[in-house]
C-alpha cells in the first residue's frame, strides 16, 4: 500500500522537532509540513475548509468547531501549555490596577475566542470574583469559527493592541506579554500567582492540542493512532521532565484541563452546552 502524505501544520516546538526534521517517521505515512507564523493563522482555514489533514489547534477553537459540527477529531497530544497569569498587562503610569478593578474598564484581547483569553477570563471570574459582563471588551480579529456571533467592540482597522494600551485607549490587555517598562503585569507576581492557582486546582492550563479531519480518522484509524504514537515518542525523547508536565499526552492526562476549559467555555457562552471529555475524543478516547 502506498504511504499517505498528510498535509500537516505543527508549530516549531522543541518536542516535535524530531518529527519535523524527519528523524522520527512512520511506515504508514509521511508528513508534508506547511509553516504558518504564527501557528494560529492555520486554525481558521482548518476549521472552515479542513485545509489540512493534521493541524495543531487551540482548545477553545476546537470546542467551538465541534459545537458547530465541523468534521474534526481531537488527539490528546499537547503542543502548547503554560500558566496564564503573566499574559495580562496595564499601563504602569496609571496607578495600580488589580483584577477586581477591571469591571467598567476597556480591556483588549486579540480575539474574544482565544484560548489564553478564555483561561484568563475563567481565572478572573472564578478565582477573583470579576463580573466579566461589566468589562468592555475590545477585539482585533474575527473568531476562527465563522458561526460564532462576536458582540464585542472591534478595534479600528490597522491598530495594534499594545500600542492602543500605551496610548491610553485601553485600560488593560489579556493574552499579551511585553518587556516595555511602561507596562506592568496585572498580577504583581505572575509566577507566584500561578503557583498558588496550580496548588488550588491541580490543573495544567493546556492551550493547543492536535486535530485531524474526521474523514482521515474514520477511514484510516491506524494512521491516526500511528500519528499519535509518533508525536508521543518525540515528546518522550525531548521531555525535560518538568513538574508539572505542561505538555500532557493522553486522554486521562488532559482530562482535568479539558474539563476546566469546558466549564469556562460554557460560563462565557463560547459553547452552548457542557460536554464530557470522552465525547470530545470519540474514536480516539483510548489514546494514552
Amino acid at each position: 500500500m502506498e504511504k499517505l502524505r498528510l498535509r500537516t501544520v505543527l508549530g516549531n516546538h522543541p518536542h516535535v522537532q524530531a518529527v519535523k526534521r524527519g528523524e522520527l517517521r512512520s511506515e504508514l505515512f509521511d508528513l508534508d509540513f506547511t509553516e504558518f507564523m504564527p501557528t494560529n493563522a492555520a486554525f481558521k482555514p482548518m476549521v472552515r475548509e479542513q485545509a489540512f489533514d493534521v493541524c495543531e489547534m487551540a482548545i477553545v477553537t476546537y470546542l467551538m468547531a465541534r459545537a458547530h459540527g465541523k468534521p474534526l477529531m481531537l488527539l490528546p497530544a499537547a503542543m502548547v501549555g503554560r500558566f496564564q497569569h503573566g499574559h495580562a498587562l496595564y499601563r504602569a503610569d496609571r496607578g495600580t490596577l488589580a483584577p477586581a478593578d477591571l469591571e467598567g474598564k476597556r480591556v483588549g484581547i486579540r480575539s474574544f475566542t482565544t484560548t489564553t483569553g478564555a483561561w484568563m477570563r475563567g481565572i478572573l471570574a472564578n478565582d477573583h470574583g470579576v463580573n466579566l459582563d461589566r468589562i468592555n471588551w475590545v477585539t482585533f480579529e474575527d473568531p476562527h469559527v465563522a458561526e460564532y456571533l462576536d458582540g464585542t467592540e472591534r478595534a479600528p482597522k490597522g491598530r495594534a493592541i499594545i500600542q492602543m494600551l500605551k496610548d491610553g485607549e485601553l485600560d488593560a490587555v489579556l493574552g499579551e506579554t511585553s518587556s516595555d517598562p511602561a507596562l506592568k503585569p496585572l498580577f504583581a507576581d505572575p509566577a507566584a500567582e500561578a503557583a498558588r492557582w496550580y496548588a488550588r486546582h491541580g490543573v495544567v492550563p493546556v492551550n493547543h492540542l492536535v486535530v485531524v479531519t474526521r474523514q482521515l480518522a474514520m477511514s484510516r484509524p491506524d494512521v491516526v493512532r500511528s500519528l499519535y504514537e509518533l508525536l508521543k515518542r518525540a515528546k518522550a525523547n525531548a521531555d525535560p521532565a518538568d513538574v508539572p508536565d505542561l505538555l500532557p499526552f493522553g486522554v486521562d492526562a488532559n482530562r482535568k484541563p479539558l474539563e476546566r476549559m469546558i466549564d469556562y467555555c460554557v460560563q462565557q457562552a463560547l459553547i452552548p452546552r457542557r460536554v464530557t471529555v470522552d465525547e470530545l475524543f470519540d474514536t480516539t478516547r483510548d489514546l494514552n
